[in-house]
């Protein structure tokens, strides 16, 4: 998050030099700081020495391409990616989000929509808790249960492995990240949903039902995710990273 009074930084990652330059003019005549990268190398060193926010990034760059780099900075920080791409594949949409990015945008794009994503993602991030510890772990413990992230199930006192769908995994996971405190609905779908969540959604309520169903002795008196008085859920129970 930039500093109080100062505009945010985006680095614009992108191997065409006829769509990165003009966007960095774009992005600095709309208010914003901005910096360019050729490629996930020159990416890397930016993100190192600068004040980076948020970083517009291409999918199909040569050598590493822009899904590996956003991977790698998901592992390693908070910073928000919006993804570019030159196809309007679903495929490449559904990877883009489920390696980390924050939102996706197809080329050819209008840069002022780009503008109103940017914005959108940057007051989207800034207002989510922190994560606990920092970088998303594989290994959790809370209460009897273990979380094996890799695996994407839950292990019980006996041994026994419990599979999580899509949507429980997403959940757990931004429960355990954020413990103890309370998050709500709608920064719950920015967490589990991103860009797809619609207005007025009420699939988490749906989704913490389920998963209540798993991990809770009687889902009706939970003892790790409590409903939160104004709209919301909070995860109760203390938080290990294994």
């Amino acid at each position: 998050m930039p500093e109080s009074g100062v505009q945010p930084h985006i680095l614009v990652v992108d191997d065409a030099r006829d769509i990165r330059e003009p966007l960095v003019r774009y992005l600095k005549e709309s208010g914003y700081r901005a910096s360019a990268a050729d490629g996930a190398q020159a990416a890397r060193r930016l993100m190192r020495t600068s004040g980076i926010d948020l970083v517009i990034l291409d999918i199909m760059m040569p050598g590493e391409d822009g899904l590996s780099l956003c991977r790698s900075i998901r592992e390693n920080s908070g910073i928000p990616v919006i993804m570019l791409t030159a196809r309007g594949d679903e495929l490449d949409r559904i990877v883009g989000l489920e390696v980390g990015a924050d939102d996706y945008v197809a080329k050819p794009f209008n840069p002022r929509e780009l503008l109103a994503r940017v914005g959108a993602v940057l007051r989207r991030t800034n207002t989510l808790p922190p994560r606990l510890r920092g970088a998303t772990a594989e290994r959790y413990r809370f209460g009897e249960w273990t979380f094996n992230a890799a695996q994407r199930e839950i292990v019980g006192p006996e041994g026994l492995a419990l599979p999580l769908s899509s949507g429980e995994f997403k959940l757990l996971m931004a429960f355990l990240e954020r413990p103890k405190v309370a998050l709500s609905r709608e920064q719950l779908l920015d967490l589990t949903k991103g860009r797809d969540a619609e207005v007025f959604d009420r699939s988490i309520d749906n989704q913490v039902s389920r998963l209540r169903r798993k991990i809770e002795q009687d889902a009706k008196n939970p003892r790790y995710i409590k409903t939160v008085w104004g709209g919301g859920y909070m995860f109760t129970s203390d938080v290990e990273i294994l």
